[in-house]
Formats: structure tokens, sequence, C-alpha cells
């Protein structure tokens, strides 16, 4: 009884493990899904655990003009151009007191419209996104 309980345990822990490991990109080569396709490069980005944003070498003067605020799932739910999100941080200064990001603007800027820019995609049988459309602001 008690070499079948270690069975199913190892068992579990190998069924565990290969799962993760399909996940997690590897450091030696392209991940393979468990469906036999390669991983996209999407999948092989670094994202930093406490806030699910995308690790570069910008990504702390981020997080503490960003986040000192507001929740990172802010950030990486939106995808606006350079100009939108320059916008939004205008809106934040005026409305919501945040303060001059001076000299770090411009690399603040950089950070969010690499990772967080608008994406091109593929039609994926949803509705396509509205295009051409003049939108007018409230006074």
């Amino acid at each position: 009884m008690r070499t079948i309980k270690i069975a199913l345990f190892l068992s579990s822990l190998a069924v565990g493990l290969l799962s993760l490991s399909a996940l997690r990109p590897s450091e030696t080569g392209p991940v393979t899904h468990p469906a036999g396709r390669r991983a996209s490069v999407a999948d092989s980005v670094r994202h930093d655990p406490n806030t699910g944003l995308v690790v570069d070498e910008r990504l702390n003067l981020v997080i503490a003009h960003c986040t000192a605020c507001h929740s990172s799932k802010l950030i990486l739910q939106n995808r606006f151009t350079r100009d939108g999100w320059k916008q939004k941080i205008r809106w934040m200064q005026q409305t919501q007191k945040l303060w001059d990001l001076g000299e770090s603007e411009p690399a603040v800027l950089d950070y969010l419209v690499t990772h967080y820019g608008p994406e091109k995609k593929t039609f994926d049988g949803r509705r396509k996104p509205l295009s051409s459309v003049k939108w007018y602001q409230l006074q």
C-alpha cells in the first residue's frame, strides 16, 4: 500500500514538473509547448513577478513613477501610441496630481510604447476595432 502511495506521489510530481517546464521559457533554446508548437516571442519575454510588467532597463523608472499612485494593471490593460501615453500622463498631471516627470518622461514613454504600444494583429474573428473614428473631447 505504501509503495502505491509513493508511486502515485512521484507520478503526480513528474506531471507537475513537466507542465511547468513546458510553460516556462528555457535558457538553452526555444520553448516547445505540449502541443508540439514552438513558443512565440511573447512567451519568452521576462515579466516582473510583482507587477507583471515587462522587464528591461527602464522598468524601475516606470515602477517609481507609475505604480506609486496606481496598480500596474492599468498599464497592462492599455495599448496606446506615444502620443496617447503622453496625453494620459498630461491628464494625470492636470487632474490626479501626478508630478512632472522631467528628464524621465522620454524614457518612461519609450518603455510604454515599446512594451504597451498598439498591437498589429491579424483579425482573430472578433469585431474588428473601429478605425478612422473622429473622437471629441469633453470640455
